[in-house]
């Protein structure tokens, strides 16, 4: 009797298991790749950084990993699809920018002012990071400037039934 028990208390698991998990076919493209560098190298940096005398520094590396972690949950069990309202690649893309370049400035910060050894692993992870960001802030926005040039998908009737009514005799 429990042996019959048994695989059927771990099949929910592995099936709550899955359903958490990245798929493969995202963890396999170019946006999971470096979603998951991102969150990797964010973990990395912020343990080097709370071990260092740069601890002030912290706070960076947990919010970063936290946002990656949660982009590559919302793109892999495409989450993002639900919410249409949000624009899901700018927000992505601004977060890319911002973290590469508050990355850059710690990790200059880091290895430069401070002599631990810790700072100055975190501060080289730092710089990785920054790379990864810029590469994935640089694809997005590929992406959206050929979405753009493409016209956006959307057609141009809504702005001109705006102009047959615009009223151009106003005060």
């Amino acid at each position: 009797m429990g042996d019959i028990e048994a695989p059927s208390s771990t099949r929910p698991r592995q099936t709550v298991l899955s359903s958490i998990l990245p798929s493969r076919e995202f963890v396999s493209s170019k946006k999971g790749m470096l979603l998951i560098a991102e969150v990797a190298l964010s973990f990395v940096s912020f343990f080097c950084f709370a071990a260092s005398t740069a601890a002030a520094f912290v706070t960076v590396p947990l919010l970063e990993f936290l946002a990656a972690l949660f982009l590559l949950f919302a793109y892999s069990t495409k989450f993002n699809e639900s919410f249409k309202g949000f624009l899901w690649p700018l927000m992505d893309f601004m977060r890319c920018v911002t973290a590469s370049i508050i990355y850059f400035v710690i990790s200059i910060i880091a290895v430069s002012k401070y002599v631990d050894g810790s700072s100055k692993a975190a501060g080289v992870f730092g710089f990785f990071a920054t790379i990864v960001f810029a590469l994935d802030f640089y694809l997005i926005f590929n992406e959206l400037a050929d979405f753009l040039k493409q016209g956006g998908g959307s057609n141009d009737e809504p702005s001109r039934q705006q102009d047959d009514f615009s009223d151009s005799d106003s005060d």
